[in-house]
């Protein structure tokens, strides 16, 4: 299988843009997140942040994160954080995804990254997002979020297309996975340690032997329940 190498091409048409409306200091975010799928723990957003300063030159190997193996993110996770100007990850915890459903809980996540790069003054000024759906303005009633209401676009696979987009996914997808093994301790049962919360035979078997746990998303249909609650 031939796995796609990102480019730059993209990004560097919207900082160019940018430049050209808020000034030669206009800096962009690529957004990406992990977890949206899983049954347990967090849904986490990285958003890494390119100005004209960042070197042509993105890392060696960097890849959308789901098309690398464990050890490769692992070796390319520091440079892709060294690589743009600023990277961040925010998570949102299970039971904000059961408070508000997984579009409230992304915008939450990506909330806190969003606030460790304000604090850090590189906050970026545009946005380009993976995926089809433009779920950072999708503000409701109900979820009026913290996001900042800045330009938007979404590139169907951004992951894989554009490296600022790929290396914040790396990040997310490496801080995420620690995350959840450091969870598998208290809860060993359920395998995250191998399958970082998602549907896996194992994690299923415990569902059904023992139910979920405060850190399963309540509000789904998890497969396989039938035991009670295990606290």
């Amino acid at each position: 299988m031939v796995i796609k190498v990102p480019t730059r091409e993209l990004e560097l048409a919207m900082l160019a843009k940018l430049q050209s409306d808020v000034g030669p200091e206009a800096r962009l975010g690529g957004v990406d997140e992990v977890g949206r799928g899983a049954l347990a723990g967090p849904v986490s957003v990285g958003i890494a942040v390119v100005d004209g300063t960042t070197p042509d030159e993105f890392p060696a190997g960097l890849r959308d994160s789901k098309m690398l193996s464990a050890g490769a993110r692992e070796r390319i996770v520091e440079q892709c954080r060294q690589w743009p100007v600023d990277l961040a990850v925010g998570h949102a915890g299970p039971e904000i995804v059961d408070r508000l459903g997984i579009i409230g809980a992304l915008r939450a996540a990506a909330g806190a990254a969003y606030r460790q790069l304000a604090e850090r003054g590189h906050a970026p000024d545009a946005i380009l997002l993976d995926g089809t759906h433009d779920w950072w303005s999708a503000a409701s009633l109900w979820d009026p979020g913290e996001l900042p209401n800045l330009p938007v676009h979404t590139q169907v696979k951004g992951d894989a297309n554009c490296a600022v987009v790929a290396a914040a996914s790396v990040a997310a997808k490496v801080e995420r996975d620690h995350l959840m093994s450091d969870l598998s301790q208290g809860y060993p049962r359920y395998d995250w340690a191998k399958n970082k919360g998602y549907s896996s035979p194992t994690h299923i078997e415990a569902l059904s032997q023992l139910g979920p746990c405060q850190l399963h998303r309540q509000s789904w249909k998890l497969p396989g329940v039938g035991g009670k609650s295990s606290e």
